[in-house]
């Protein structure tokens, strides 16, 4: 049997939040009492050591039909081409990549199955860094359901909308939208659409949290408000599941004579949240140059250097240009971050040929990039008329820590081995 609430999302990045799926499961006054409504288990999840600073600290209180406790032994399972930083299997080179978007499996293949690593950094162990990784399903996950222990996950999906059915409540994300599952949170995915691809940032580090607004304000980029999260939804029902975990870089399985989607209330701050693009507010230049991208950053983990982040999620979307007298594509740079971008729909200014949806591209730390030649000549000669960029969503994983690309990564058929070819049409222009 599943139970759903007939209440509407709760909303609120990083709020405490209460929600039940039958009227009186939440215990009032008190998280654990003797004896919890309706024969339930309390359990606290925590995402945060139990002393972290209040406005920092992340827990949930679970009422749930049965404690997670009540499961089998894990037993080792082969990892396919999931992969965990850090990335040894291969040297890390400069070289600037690219990548066409990866075939869907012609196989029968769910979530777990279809997780590719293309790049990752830092350590789990040590909890810095992050890995990237595809997803390519045509399957539902039915008797299965996942946890990852390693890091907190953001799904970008860029084809097929998902349904995430977690433990505090479902949560049905399009192309377009964002979802962020806490380290720890019991899920499975299902397809409502029969097959669906996106990218995934695995999180090592700090939990993702909104940028500081500074001297922009009270307003802008990403709201508070704007944010979802799952209202309690439970189902019991007896039979033979199969949890899969990632732990320490590798997968395992246990069994289960139940499934463990088996929250009936919960409160509190940690929990699966999605969030929809289109409602991030631009800020940009109302008068000459280029600012830099950290303007369109939805989310940090932050890292223990200040204004350095361990990971920050950044987009490119719809929106207006107008500055004067500017050279308006990215300028060419070298950075000390490292950039992994991929793209959900639409073209990137930058990249009018060869960066398609569902590709990828890696820049990492020094290596210099910027428009390719024919985007250069365009945008040097174009009249400086206000444009509306329309039809575009790119994003970038950017990290303090240098990408290093899977062995699968760099031996691809996807993988454009002639990308650094767009630059070679870059003219000498000097006039003494």
């Amino acid at each position: 049997m599943t139970t759903f609430s007939e209440l509407q999302y709760l909303h609120g990045f990083g709020n405490e939040h209460e929600t039940e799926a039958l009227t009186g499961a939440l215990p009032q006054g008190q998280f654990n009492p003797q004896q919890a409504p309706m024969g339930l288990y309390a359990e606290q999840f925590s995402t945060t050591a139990f002393t972290a600073p209040r406005h920092q600290n992340r827990r949930t209180w679970m009422y749930r039909i049965r404690p997670s406790a009540a499961q089998g032994d894990f037993q080792p399972i082969t990892s396919d081409l999931l992969r965990s930083g850090p990335i040894t299997e291969v040297p890390a080179p400069p070289n600037l990549m690219r990548w066409d978007a990866l075939a869907f499996p012609e196989k029968e293949t769910d979530f777990i199955d279809g997780l590719i690593t293309m790049a990752a950094n830092g350590n789990l162990q040590v909890q810095t860094g992050s890995a990237v990784h595809m997803y390519l399903a045509n399957q539902d996950m039915t008797d299965r359901f996942f946890y990852n222990a390693d890091g907190e996950l953001m799904l970008v999906p860029q084809q097929g909308a998902i349904l995430a059915k977690t433990e505090l409540g479902n949560l049905h994300v399009s192309p377009g939208e964002i979802l962020v599952i806490p380290r720890g949170i019991k899920f499975q995915i299902q397809l409502p659409e029969g097959k669906a691809r996106g990218y995934i940032c695995e999180n090592y580090g700090a939990p993702f949290i909104l940028p500081e607004r500074g001297p922009v304000g009270a307003n802008g980029y990403a709201n508070d408000r704007d944010f979802h999260y799952p209202v309690a939804c439970f189902e019991d029902i007896d039979g033979e599941f199969e949890l899969v975990a990632k732990f320490g870089g590798n997968l395992f399985r246990c069994k289960l004579d139940h499934s463990p989607l088996d929250v009936v209330a919960w409160v509190g701050t940690s929990a699966p949240y999605k969030y929809d693009l289109s409602r991030f507010n631009v800020i940009n230049t109302v008068s000459f140059d280029h600012p830099d991208p950290s303007i369109f950053t939805v989310l940090t983990s932050q890292s223990d250097t200040p204004g350095v982040a361990n990971i920050d999620f950044v987009i490119f979307p719809p929106r207006w240009m107008v500055a004067e007298n500017t050279f308006r594509p990215p300028w060419y740079h070298r950075n000390v971050m490292s950039e992994f971008m991929g793209l959900i729909h639409g073209v990137y200014d930058a990249k009018e040929k060869g960066f398609v949806p569902g590709g990828a591209s890696l820049h990492n730390c020094m290596s210099p990039h910027g428009p390719e030649a024919e985007v250069f000549e365009k945008a040097s000669a174009a009249e400086l008329e206000p444009v509306r960029y329309k039809d575009t969503m790119a994003f970038m994983f950017e990290s303090r820590f240098v990408f290093a690309p899977t062995r699968f990564a760099l031996e691809s058929n996807a993988r454009q081995t002639d990308y650094i070819d767009c630059w070679k049409g870059l003219k000498k222009h000097f006039n003494r």
